[in-house]
């Protein structure tokens, strides 16, 4: 029983990450790797600053793994995943103008504390 579903297990993941994988799989992957590197961006400047911050990569890598992974969903026809990635997109984008706009009027504008 054990070995069966071991078994099944395999694959379904052989199914899921072999059989299946295209062009439009690998967008999704490179997405969603842009998308992760973010959290290892904001967690290396915090531990150099000793403390919580975000850097202004966080917002790139948030926008630019965000808007991958929205024409993903898009292109899978995921509503759940579209909203998600929708507003997350919006968000990314009004923080790199808040960014921006801070910048110009000479303050450092790299997000400070979290």
């Amino acid at each position: 029983m054990i070995a069966n579903l071991v078994a099944d297990i395999g694959d379904g993941l052989h199914t899921i990450f072999i059989a299946n994988f295209d062009l439009v799989v690998l967008v999704g992957l490179i997405g969603q790797l842009l998308f992760t590197a973010r959290f290892l961006v904001q967690w290396i400047a915090s531990e150099r600053a000793g403390r919580s911050v975000i850097p202004i990569s966080f917002w790139f890598f948030s926008l630019g793994g965000g808007m991958i992974l929205l024409g993903y969903a898009i292109y899978r026809q995921d509503p759940v995943f579209i909203l998600g990635q929708g507003l997350g997109t919006f968000i990314y984008l009004r923080n790199l103008m808040l960014i921006s706009r801070e910048r110009r009027k000479g303050g450092e504008g790299e997000g400070g504390a979290a």
